[in-house]
């Protein structure tokens, strides 16, 4: 009868063990699974590169602030101090996720005064197993420009006429730790069919083609680029290359640039200087505030 109960004990104690170890593998093995299929991260450092937006999304209840500055053209000279005296151009903007995948938000250039109300959305994002390969995201934009024209008496631009649009597809792949490459048609419209802004071409309906990337060079700092190709309106094309710091919750984007518009459809109506010839010095400060549910800028596990 002993012998009986301490078999039953054993017999139990066995199962027990058995259960738990199979619980344990079979659990291993879920995460191993999810993670080998999880979303790539860090596309990009911010949701900007430079001038443009990128795939990166702000994440559910995070806010995103972003205040960007162009200046001068550097070959006016030392006497200017290389373009800092010729005036900025600045816009600030906040960002807000609603969730993990849709995000709005406002912007204000002091060029012409231009306010953008815009919503950004993730259609598709790429992940590990690369059953998805690429991600993608668009952007939709009001604006409006608000400088006074009241000089002009009855013949100042309506609110209609103050009124631009853009769209934005964003197909961006991020191809190891160290490189990621954004391909992005672009188009604006602008209401007025003779707007007397401060703009650089007579189309009415503008697009062009813009190519972002980033490439590692250390732990906490990328080089980046941007490229965009006006398709339709004759104006200079549009090109950047900078550096990417992450600093503690912060990234700091300090680039030369050939455009000195910021707001989305002055990008495909400001004419740009020539390559090599009309850069001008240009930053930008992005900051998460909240708490998102990763470090949108950092690498580090």
């Amino acid at each position: 009868m002993e012998n009986l109960y301490f078999n039953n004990i054993k017999f139990i104690l066995l199962n027990f063990v058995f259960l738990l170890f199979a619980t344990n593998s079979f659990g291993q093995l879920e995460r191993k699974l999810v993670q080998e299929d999880k979303d790539v991260e860090l596309t990009f450092n911010a949701p900007r590169n430079i001038n443009f937006f990128t795939v990166e999304p702000v994440e559910s209840k995070g806010l995103h602030f972003n205040i960007m500055h162009t200046f001068g053209e550097l070959n006016s000279g030392v006497q200017d101090l290389w373009g800092i005296d010729g005036g900025a151009n600045i816009q600030f903007g906040f960002e807000y996720g609603l969730n993990d995948k849709t995000s709005v938000g406002i912007t204000r250039q002091s060029l012409d005064k231009v306010y953008t109300l815009y919503g950004r959305q993730a259609i598709l994002v790429q992940n590990e197993s690369d059953s998805r390969p690429i991600s993608i995201s668009a952007f939709g934009g009001v604006s409006m420009n608000t400088s006074d024209y009241d000089f002009l008496g009855d013949d100042k631009p309506s609110s209609a006429d103050r009124m631009m649009y853009t769209a934005q597809l964003m197909f961006a792949r991020k191809f190891s730790d160290k490189f990621s490459l954004q391909l992005s048609p672009i188009v604006s419209y602008f209401a007025d069919a003779n707007p007397i802004f401060l703009i650089d071409t007579e189309e009415q309906f503008n697009a062009g083609l813009a190519v972002s990337s980033k490439y590692r060079i250390t732990r906490k700092s990328y080089l980046t680029f941007q490229y965009m190709e006006n398709l339709n309106n004759g104006l200079n094309r549009n090109f950047g290359i900078g550096i990417d710091i992450e600093t503690g919750g912060h990234v700091f984007q300090m680039y030369f640039v050939t455009s000195r518009a910021l707001a989305e459809p002055y990008l495909l109506a400001v004419d740009n200087g020539d390559i090599g010839g009309d850069f001008r010095i240009g930053f930008n400060v992005n900051r998460i505030f909240g708490k998102p549910k990763r470090n949108v800028y950092s690498d580090d596990d």
